[in-house]
């Protein structure tokens, strides 16, 4: 069970090798590349009903939720703040996990400090590259968010915060990512937590992802980053804060690892008590089985202990077989006594699940937002109640920011077929079908034809029924068989129509591949890479410019 559906002691910050050091600044782009348009979540047809619910706010998903996604949820929720973070630790750790930092990374660190600030904090594995676009879209929605109430509420600050999911061990989800069509993958036998291991054996894949940058406009730039990166550092968690600082920092972004010991001895009493009296497995069930009356989707479910035992090399989970706590794939077990003594000592060598890094990430941070993608919205509604019990403020849930780039050649050929926006995220099929029917010289509807049929069965029906009242069921299935004809003969002219227009519709099913990678979300799929090519930092620019967290819909970004 991974952290993000889409983990001892940490000491300081890896050293570099050979001591290096870069200091990236980038200064901001008063450039404007883009136009922005925008369609309902609902009307892309890709997010499930139980996020189209709450952004809607549904009535009935209210009781697990404190506070609205908007101007005035986060003003009811300021008013009553608890904040239980132990702000100077926090500050302390964040100083010592960063080895380079930008002037607005490190105002905002110091920041914390301060009573009146709070953090606005999304999260995600360690991809790769920064795997798909939507791991960006994540931090922007948080950068961008923190501007808007900073605004809206002027006496207070607001820091975005990325949480890495350093501790999932889920490799399989992060050693990969697309760019240009091409799958750029990092062979190896990875185990344990991710975040600490080694990207010495990422040569290869480094190699192939500058490959396709290529050198032309900012591919240099990126190819400096991700270089640096992955070869400078001996931890994937420390390759991963370098590059999103690099393109971050200067938005002020604090990057957090919470693999830490002096982390995990504020959450200790939690982690106790929940394990051995099975707290968020009863209080999570309680709350599944409330949403799945009501027709809700439901992410993931609880385990009766939902936690994993963390040392060099392993993550595995913690069960309860007769007395005794054991480790999964490991002779490693405890009595209960144990347990406790060992959460006591050393609670670095306990790692929450999916179900409790929430609770872990409010206990140690001032934080009033979490930003996710669809599913993480939908699991987060299965939590409220686990937040309650252990006396943890349920922070406003915000669904990301999701985008489609349309860059300039295809947006050409958008407009020569006057296609709509709308029209991008119907299936290739209806889109040709409506294309053929717009522009053909023919009327290929047959819906005049048959409401012109169904006057004239309606008398047979009746002239039937008056016969012999029991011709009327024969008389309907007659006109239901005709209906299915004329439906039929209908997608025949429109075939036939689409054979006259074949190379015009053969623009659609280029940009629905270009657009739309193997029929999903552009996001979910392509890496940043080739976008930052060709505007550099200004497509980062863009998509802060662009995005609008409150608004709850789809952007649809196409180059000028």
């Amino acid at each position: 069970m991974p952290d993000f559906k889409s983990e001892t002691a940490q000491p300081p910050l890896t050293p570099l090798k050979e001591n290096y050091k870069l200091k990236i600044e980038h200064p901001t782009s008063e450039i404007k590349t883009m136009e922005a348009s925008c369609i309902s979540y609902k009307d892309t047809g890709y997010f499930s009903q139980t996020v189209i619910d709450y952004i809607g706010d549904k009535a009935e998903l209210r009781p697990f939720y404190n506070h609205r996604p908007d101007f005035n949820g986060f003003a009811d929720l300021l008013k009553t703040k608890k904040v239980i973070a132990d702000r100077k630790v926090l500050v302390e750790v964040l100083n010592e996990q960063y080895d380079i930092v930008s002037d607005q990374v490190n105002s905002n660190i110091n920041l914390l400090t301060l009573e009146n600030t709070y953090t606005i904090t999304t999260g995600h594995q360690l991809n790769i590259f920064a795997g798909p676009l939507y791991f960006i879209y994540k931090i922007v929605t948080a950068v961008k968010l923190s501007r808007q109430l900073k605004e809206k509420f002027p006496d207070k600050n607001f820091v975005p915060v990325y949480w890495m999911a350093s501790e999932d061990h889920d490799f399989a989800e992060i050693n990969y990512t697309n760019i240009g069509g091409k799958k750029v993958h990092w062979w190896y036998e990875a185990s344990g937590a991710t975040g600490r291991l080694n990207p010495d054996t990422i040569r290869e894949a480094l190699n192939q992802y500058k490959g396709v940058l290529g050198m032309e406009q900012h591919a240099p730039e990126l190819a400096q980053i991700v270089e640096t990166a992955y070869s400078k550092f001996d931890k994937l968690a420390d390759a991963t804060r370098y590059m999103v600082n690099a393109l971050f920092g200067q938005y002020g972004l604090v990057i957090i690892d919470a693999d830490d010991h002096r982390f995990k001895q504020q959450f200790a009493p939690i982690m106790a008590q929940d394990i051995t009296g099975q707290n968020s497995f009863k209080n999570i069930s309680a709350t599944i089985d409330q949403l799945e009356k009501l027709g809700e989707d439901i992410q993931v479910n609880p385990r009766e202990i939902n936690f994993f035992y963390l040392k060099e090399h392993i993550r595995e989970r913690i069960v309860l077989e007769g007395n005794d706590y054991k480790v999964l794939n490991t002779d490693i077990s405890f009595t209960k006594a144990e347990l406790l003594e060992e959460i006591k000592r050393h609670p670095e060598n306990f790692s929450p699940n999916v179900v409790m890094r929430p609770v872990y990430q409010e206990v140690i941070l001032p934080n009033i937002a979490y930003i996710g993608g669809g599913s993480e919205i939908v699991y987060w509604l299965e939590l409220k109640s686990n937040f309650e019990y252990y006396g943890v403020d349920f922070p406003i849930l915000i669904l990301r920011n999701s985008g489609l780039v349309v860059r300039k050649e295809l947006a050409a050929k958008i407009s020569k077929m006057s296609l709509t926006n709308a029209d991008l995220f119907k299936s290739a099929d209806i889109i040709k079908s409506g294309w053929v029917k717009k522009h053909s010289e023919y009327n290929l509807s047959l819906a005049e034809e048959w409401r012109e049929l169904s006057s004239i069965f309606e008398r047979v029906k009746l002239r039937a029924y008056k016969i012999d009242a029991t011709l009327a069921p024969s008389a309907e299935g007659i006109q239901a068989r005709l209906k299915d004809g004329i439906d039929n003969l209908e997608k025949k002219l429109v075939k036939a129509e689409k054979a006259n227009f074949h190379t015009r519709l053969e623009h659609v099913e280029y940009l629905k591949n270009a657009l739309f990678p193997k029929n999903g979300l552009q996001e979910r799929t392509e890496n940043f890479g080739l976008f930052y090519v060709k505007w550099g930092q200004t497509f980062i620019d863009e998509l802060i410019r662009n995005f609008q967290p409150l608004d709850f819909e789809f952007t649809v970004l196409t180059e000028k």
